[in-house]
């Protein structure tokens, strides 16, 4: 099935406000013709000058030169031909030909049947300094990083290749970048390319309240507020995960389709502590509701399986209120999940 991820990514607007952490990241295809890149985010267009335009469609190739020593060309070609991990500190160079010695981790990304669906890349610059004390330091924060991205994509993908047997419609793929960006939105939050690594929890507050905001910006239009009253908490990195994932696909549906043929509407978000612990996260809109015979969440979309998977995966409830206007969606995480580990 060809994949429809770049069809999105040439608009750089569509995820403003996304995107802001320090390490690079590109999401390959092997499953096209010259592996290409579907996906790349604004660290790597910060560090190498090249636009999200000029990159999507194209083998990571382009960034080698004339200095750049094959062997660590070979060993790359060979880990991708094998679907191998493999680390490897490769000259690179910038769109202005300017070249920086480039810390480069490479994984493949499985569905549930152990198919490369994808490579992950994960880089950073490595500067005299970083050579000189913090090599180490610097390649440990990479790999969790890559350890994160590879776990939290391979649950994304794996469901969307279930979806994939039923529909080819493009716009489920197509939302394979908006759910890259939710969980980059929270490698960001944990801050894993700096000194505060090796983290247990998150603050979750924080992390829903700026995805949030981003998808309100993205999603949202003039006359259409949102309101948030979201309590701090902090939870687990894997609940946060699934939460944010939730959040991610309720509140864009809310966006896109809750107020059409309204000129304005209102989309409310609260997070808050149950008193036996865990949480509650209830999105609400003044629009014009989910009907009555539509079953939500559809269980024959991309994004209803998710939800659902999700949700199931927190041993968590969900609930769908349809009021006189709009719709209410609570979803309950149990104590056990939302207990970071001691």
């Amino acid at each position: 099935m060809p994949d429809n991820v770049a069809t999105l990514l040439d608009d750089d607007k569509a995820f403003e406000g996304f995107s802001r952490a320090q390490v690079s990241m590109v999401l390959t295809n092997p499953n096209l013709d010259d592996n290409p890149i579907v996906y790349v985010n604004e660290a790597f267009q910060r560090a190498t000058g090249y636009s999200r335009t000029s990159t999507i469609g194209r083998n990571c190739r382009f960034l080698q030169g004339k200095d750049t020593d094959k062997a660590d060309v070979d060993r790359l070609r060979k880990a991708v031909e094998r679907n191998e991990d493999v680390t490897v500190d490769i000259l690179n160079y910038r769109a202005n030909g300017e070249p920086f010695l480039n810390r480069l981790i490479v994984a493949p990304v499985k569905d549930q049947n152990g198919k490369c669906q994808y490579f992950i890349g994960i880089q950073k610059e490595i500067r005299e300094r970083d050579l000189d004390s913090s090599a180490d330091r610097v390649s440990q924060q990479l790999l969790e990083v890559q350890n994160r991205v590879r776990s939290d994509l391979s649950m994304i993908i794996s469901m969307i290749r279930q979806q994939s047997r039923e529909t080819s419609a493009p716009e489920d793929f197509v939302a394979l970048s908006r759910r890259i960006e939710t969980l980059q939105l929270l490698y960001e939050e944990m801050k894993l390319s700096d000194a505060k690594s090796n983290r247990d929890g998150i603050q979750l507050g924080s992390y829903l309240s700026r995805l949030a905001a981003a998808i309100s910006h993205i999603d949202g239009r003039s006359g259409i507020r949102m309101s948030l009253q979201i309590e701090p908490l902090e939870v687990p990195i894997e609940t946060a995960t699934r939460v944010g994932l939730v959040m991610s696909e309720v509140l864009t549906n809310a966006f896109q389709h809750a107020f059409e043929r309204l000129d304005s509407g209102l989309v409310e978000v609260r997070m808050s502590r149950l008193s036996e612990g865990g949480l509650r996260l209830i999105i609400a809109d003044d629009g014009v509701g989910i009907p009555r015979e539509v079953k939500w969440p559809n269980p024959r979309t991309v994004g209803g399986r998710i939800v659902t998977g999700l949700i199931e995966g927190l041993e968590g409830t969900l609930q769908l209120g349809r009021g006189a206007a709009g719709s209410v969606i609570t979803i309950d995480v149990p104590a056990g999940a939302t207990e970071p580990s001691s």
